[in-house]
């Protein structure tokens, strides 16, 4: 355990920020999992909608820097082509 008092502080932020990062990575991960639900049910409408969503939630987490701009950039062209070949 640290001594210092600004290693204690440190632990905390680190801690709080952690939680932070977990809780919008698992948003990110549900909103993909609806988009690719949609896809698999070939339901049109819903798979737009659900990427609708998944984009603002990848953007979102982007501005944050829990996932980097590219990883996220990457991530909204897989779920782009796969909502466009329902068609």
């Amino acid at each position: 355990m640290a001594n210092i008092k600004s290693a204690k502080k440190r632990i905390l932020v680190e801690r709080r920020n952690a939680e932070r990062n977990k809780a919008i990575r698992s948003k990110v991960k549900t909103a993909i999992k609806k988009v690719d639900a949609a896809v698999a049910a070939k339901d049109k409408t819903a798979a737009d909608a659900a990427l609708k969503s998944a984009i603002s939630e990848l953007d979102r987490a982007a501005s944050k820097g829990v996932f980097h701009k590219k990883t996220v950039s990457r991530k909204i062209s897989r779920l782009s082509l796969a909502v466009n070949k329902i068609a």
